[in-house]
């Protein structure tokens, strides 16, 4: 698995599990280490990702089933929901990493950790989103400052 894959994956390991549950991702995230050695620039590349994405899960929950309706969120099994959540993340929020590159490496995740069938859906999902992400990322961009007015 390539170095950078390999973060992805314990990001992604790291927002299933609390997604599910009640442990906090910085105690999650150090178990995962453990069992798991990243050099240093990687634990932050993956620390960048779950504290990039939990804060705006609801957000990104939000804009995925604007633009891709046919595939409510509450319904999607939790590591599909996580891949792009992730893919939609790196893409449209971070916007360092290539959007060819986010869903190639979320398709990749979804080989790994998903059924059968949930490579060709992430694509799919993905697929649709990329059509509209000028319009995801100011989306985006106004509901999570939408969030930071009312919290001020």
């Amino acid at each position: 698995m390539k170095p950078r894959t390999q973060a992805r994956s314990i990001a992604l390991q790291v927002l299933y599990e609390t997604d599910l549950s009640t442990h906090l991702p910085g105690d999650v995230l150090q178990l995962r280490l453990e069992e798991t050695s990243l050099s240093l620039d990687l634990v932050e590349f993956a620390r960048g990702i779950i504290f990039g994405v939990m804060p705006i899960r609801d957000h990104l929950d939000h804009v995925i089933a604007k633009y891709a309706p046919e595939w409510p969120m509450d319904q999607v099994a939790a590591i599909d929901r996580n891949i792009l959540r992730m893919a939609c993340w790196e893409f449209a929020v971070s916007r360092e990493t290539p959007v060819k590159v986010a869903i190639n490496e979320a398709v990749e995740l979804a080989k790994l950790f998903g059924s059968d069938s949930t490579a060709r859906f992430v694509n799919g999902v993905l697929g649709t989103l990329v059509k509209h992400e000028q319009e995801l990322r100011e989306v985006l961009k106004n509901e999570i400052s939408q969030t930071s007015n009312l919290e001020s």
